[in-house]
């Protein structure tokens, strides 16, 4: 028909069939759950491209969360070089050496096993186990992103209400109600007033600023805080003690400080002093107030943490202060610049976005012992 459209067609790909050994192969590098993710992934790739009656590449990008050029690489790689491609880049010069079993043996070696004498693998210790040289180890380690130095900590929340409060507290982050305001409240205790031994020695050029391993301890002090989620300030206090009485005052202070026709919800965690008969009985005298409780073991939750951080990062971590009240006003002088400039933090994560990625990191590590 004149004048009719005919949809374009990218070219016919090439079937990609597996023989029974290489499926078993890429099944077992999907399974395993110690696997490098890279390999994983391209290997996980392929199989879905695999068969006569294969889905196009568009359904294994949406199925995988891959870009389809990445699809299409390792389709590609594989094709060529099948098992082997999906191990070493092809590079220019020189072919490489070493076959594939042993790049897998050095993978699983590094992430199912820990050596003899040590807690964690080095070059030189892996390099004598597998008879290869350090240099190629570590070449392996990055193709893989293996960094066995490195190690992380983690906490997963055991608490029954979880789901409830990450939607509670997250809710507020996104949709916070009308004629109120939020605020992250916590204490960061106890806070060292710490005084070098020997004077701390200047930066210089070529030179950086020095100071001695040692120090003096001269005392504690906490600081209460009230984070606007919305505008960035921060209502804060320092006490000497960390009690309830202390929060009490804190919450005080706050009622002055917030309009009184505004609602105020207060977003705090689990500690005892925010949950005592006294705090209690003044929370009901005060009903304006409304306190949201994070999840056990979920201080990541709170924004008044990430605030935190910034105080310990900019003024408390390299100060040097030889009483208590020295600390305090600097404390209070760094409060107040902020204050002067606040800048909220912005929450990008839905409370579906966190549920799913704890999932998949629980996902991760089931049977990581085993």
């Amino acid at each position: 028909m004149v004048g009719a459209s005919v949809p374009r067609r990218g070219p016919k790909l090439e079937p990609l069939l597996l023989s029974d050994e290489e499926r078993v192969t890429l099944e077992r590098w999907t399974r395993r759950a110690t696997s490098a993710q890279a390999l994983a992934l391209r290997s996980r790739i392929v199989l879905a491209c695999a068969g006569p009656e294969a889905p196009p590449i568009v359904a294994v990008t949406r199925d995988l969360r891959v870009a389809a050029d990445t699809v299409r690489k390792w389709r590609r790689r594989f094709l060529v070089d099948r098992l082997d491609g999906l191990v070493d880049e092809p590079r220019p010069g020189r072919p490489p050496t070493i076959d594939v079993e042993r790049v897998e043996a050095v993978v699983v070696a590094t992430l199912e096993e820990i050596p003899r004498n040590a807690t964690h693998w080095s070059r030189r210790s892996m390099a004598d186990r597998s008879g290869l040289s350090k240099s190629t180890v570590g070449r392996i380690w990055r193709r893989f992103q293996l960094k066995p130095h490195l190690t992380d900590t983690f906490k997963l929340s055991t608490d029954p209400l979880f789901l409830e409060k990450v939607h509670d507290v997250v809710g507020l982050y996104f949709n916070p109600p009308e004629g109120a305001v939020v605020l992250s409240v916590d204490e960061k205790s106890p806070i060292q007033a710490l005084d070098r031994s020997q004077p701390v020695l200047p930066m210089m050029p070529g030179m950086p600023e020095r100071r001695t391993h040692d120090y003096l301890r001269n005392g504690l002090t906490t600081l209460f805080a009230a984070f606007d989620v919305a505008t960035g300030e921060v209502i804060t206090a320092l006490h000497r003690r960390h009690r309830a009485a202390e929060f009490r005052k804190f919450l005080i202070r706050i009622d002055k400080e917030v309009p009184a026709h505004l609602q105020v919800h207060l977003i705090c965690d689990n500690y005892g002093t925010h949950k005592t008969p006294a705090i209690r009985a003044w929370l009901a005298k005060h009903p304006r107030f409304h306190v949201h409780f994070t999840p056990t073991g979920s201080s990541w939750i709170n924004q008044v943490e990430r605030w935190f951080g910034f105080l310990t990062d900019q003024m408390i971590r390299r100060g040097a202060h030889r009483n208590v009240q020295a600390l305090e006003a600097d404390i209070r002088a760094w409060v107040k610049d902020w204050n002067e400039h606040p800048k909220p933090f912005v929450w990008t994560k839905t409370a579906e976005e966190i549920l799913d990625s704890l999932a998949r990191f629980c996902r991760r590590i089931s049977g990581a012992g085993h």
